[in-house]
């Protein structure tokens, strides 16, 4: 997959670079936030190749793209200078109820540290596996150190949440970290848990712990922005660099060891009782739910309100019965389902799809390109998932199976259900992993799906016979030419030579490159103006015979945001042979560090039979450059 042209077609359907505020990703999404979304088409943007589904959240433009997002969001920052703020709203008119508001203030503080919370898992399932099978003994340093990696995490996660939520709340991160450093520091957590009562300046310090908390750092996020707008305010400005970060420090403090903290940690530890006793009383009607419902409170991000609490439950009493434990026949029931459909359909592309989306959701518990690609778009697959994940989740209703480690449930991780102490709750869960699999894979066989090969057979069948009447035409007709001149001044060389391999592989279109002696663009053939990238750095040419002509100045010029660039034309322009298209600084660009390099392409090359190029010779401006064979 060529994400460079994903990420420009992506940019185009949205509206343009300019529609843009700000673009980060997670695990599958780029999520943008736009200025206008009314303006965006969603199922012109479904239709293009690589992208997986749309969704609209939180203010948020989310576009699910898979396992590679982060090749495209690479791409993505290369069309245009976005801002990655997670905080960013600029332009976003959408209302949200509170429960949005809270949901998506815990969505964009976790989503961010679920790199390093999945990688310390997967760490700790290491450990359980090689303990188990005898490899490694518990009493061995690298167990310590092993254990330690995978502890670390956790235990010092309200460090790590320090990134993600100042960004969200945009407070300076350093500052925030030495305030939420004291709850985690060893002589707090051992003044703490001396048993004595603790006070600061004769107020009551609760005790509490805050390793692998989350919402007392949340919390302290939000009280931060407003202690950090009060103090900018009182402090004169020639004692801004000192007194105001000590008055921060000194007013945050206090406020998050007594009232914050301890806040944040009896509503975690209270929404996880309620959960937990919910549970304890109905279990066998509460995880087949969640099991069967997991896709559709992924899609709207009710998953992430879970999250505190199962990290809570982990740290106490030791393991965790509801969140993860649905998501263990969940997303195998995903998997399965899309193992059944690549099985099964006849058309090449949904087998494609479908047959890397089930290995992701069945080896790593990565579900969003089978629910986005296959089982959500298809809608008969999704049906099937989410019965054989109930009837799954009722089983480990019945059995209170457990999971022991934090990581995404999977055939993989699933030593996470190994009790330490030794119980069956491991055979329960390869029962339970067995039960989604089994069920989910027949019953999405039995119930079927409407499958594209059957429904564009026809339509296929006439494209062939256009094709062979289309063969029997070229043959009778006379081979024609068309010429495309040089639009540079400067020596002409293969496009191999170029140091990008969009333009060296030929995946945007055959043709030649320039090397710059003169910095003047001028037309190559009589047509008009297609495209005119805002950074005139790349112009597109629809020629009169129909061939279209991309001229990219420079490579990465587009960083330059239009800097030491001039157009002297506009989109929809006709334009002639030899009219002055764009000016440009050869120097300036070069002294900004970017190659100046020219690409001139024949972006429908496909169309024709072939395309020659006229490469190592100097060329002035209109001399011939590509032959293009009709």
């Amino acid at each position: 997959m060529d994400y460079s042209i994903v990420a420009k077609e992506i940019i185009e359907k949205i509206g343009g670079v300019n529609n843009v505020s700000s673009v980060i990703h997670c695990m599958t999404r780029l999520r943008f936030t736009l200025k206008d979304e009314s303006i965006v088409n969603d199922d012109q943007v479904k239709k293009i190749k690589g992208v997986m589904g749309v969704m609209k959240k939180g203010g948020q433009y989310q576009i699910i793209i898979g396992n590679e997002v982060s090749k495209c969001y690479k791409e993505v920052l290369k069309l245009g200078n976005f801002s990655d703020s997670a905080n960013n709203t600029e332009g976003s008119n959408e209302k949200q109820n509170i429960i949005t508001k809270v949901l998506d203030v815990v969505s964009g503080s976790m989503s961010a540290t679920m790199p390093a919370i999945i990688g310390a898992g997967m760490v700790k399932v290491l450990v359980v596996l090689l303990t188990t099978i005898g490899l490694l003994s518990n009493t061995s340093q690298t167990y310590t150190i092993l254990s330690a990696l995978g502890d670390a995490t956790f235990y010092f996660l309200p460090m790590i949440l320090v990134i993600s939520t100042s960004k969200k709340f945009n407070i300076n991160p350093y500052t925030f970290a030495a305030v939420i450093g004291v709850m985690v520091y060893p002589d707090f957590v051992k003044l703490l848990g001396a048993g004595s009562p603790v006070s600061f300046l004769g107020l009551p310090v609760t005790t509490a712990s805050y390793g692998y908390s989350v919402i007392p750092v949340i919390l302290m996020a939000w009280v931060m922005k407003y202690i950090e707008e009060i103090v900018d305010k009182i402090t004169p400005a020639v004692t801004k660099n000192f007194l105001k970060p000590m008055l921060i420090l000194l007013i945050a403090m206090p406020i998050a060891i007594i009232v914050i903290g301890p806040l944040g940690f009896l509503v975690g530890k209270g929404l996880s009782t309620v959960m937990y006793t919910i549970q304890d009383k109905a279990n066998w009607i509460a995880l087949p739910l969640m099991a069967a419902f997991m896709p559709l409170i992924v899609m709207t991000g009710m998953h992430w309100a879970f999250v505190p609490m199962a990290l809570t439950a982990l740290a106490n009493p030791g393991y965790e019965t509801l969140l993860l434990v649905a998501m263990l026949p969940s997303n195998l029931a995903q998997g399965a389902s899309a193992l059944a459909v690549s099985l099964k359909s006849k058309n090449k592309d949904l087998k494609q799809v479908a047959s890397a989306s089930s290995i992701s959701a069945l080896l790593a518990g990565v579900t969003e390109p089978a629910m986005y690609g296959v089982t959500i778009k298809y809608k008969k697959p999704l049906i099937a998932s989410m019965i054989a994940s109930g009837i799954a989740g009722l089983y480990a209703g019945i059995v209170a199976l457990k999971v022991y480690v934090f990581a995404t449930p999977a055939l993989i991780s699933i030593v996470q259900f190994i009790d330490p102490n030794g119980s069956s709750n491991f055979i329960n869960a390869l029962i339970t992993a067995a039960i989604a699999i089994v069920g989910s894979f027949a019953l999405t066989w039995i119930i079927g799906f409407n499958d594209p090969a059957n429904e564009e057979s026809e339509e296929s069948l006439i494209e062939n016979k256009m094709e062979v009447k289309e063969a029997a035409l070229d043959k009778a007709e006379a081979k024609s030419e068309a010429i495309i001149l040089a639009p540079i001044e400067g020596k002409s060389v293969s496009l191999s030579q170029v140091n990008d391999i969009t333009f060296s592989e030929e995946i945007m279109g055959k043709g030649a490159a320039i090397i710059p002696s003169k910095g003047i663009a001028v037309s190559p053939v009589n047509g008009v103006i297609s495209a005119l990238f805002e950074t005139k750095h790349a112009i597109g040419i629809t020629a009169e015979d129909g061939t279209e002509i991309l001229i990219h100045i420079g490579l990465d010029t587009v960083k330059l945001g239009g800097k030491h660039f001039t157009a002297h034309v506009k989109s929809g322009d006709k334009v002639k042979i030899g009219d002055l298209l764009v000016e440009f600084d050869i120097e300036a660009i070069k002294r900004e560090g970017y190659e100046v390099i020219t690409p001139v392409l024949v972006t429908n090359s496909s169309d024709y039979k072939d395309v020659l190029s006229l490469i190592d010779k100097d060329v002035k401006e209109k001399d011939e450059l590509i032959k293009v064979i009709i």
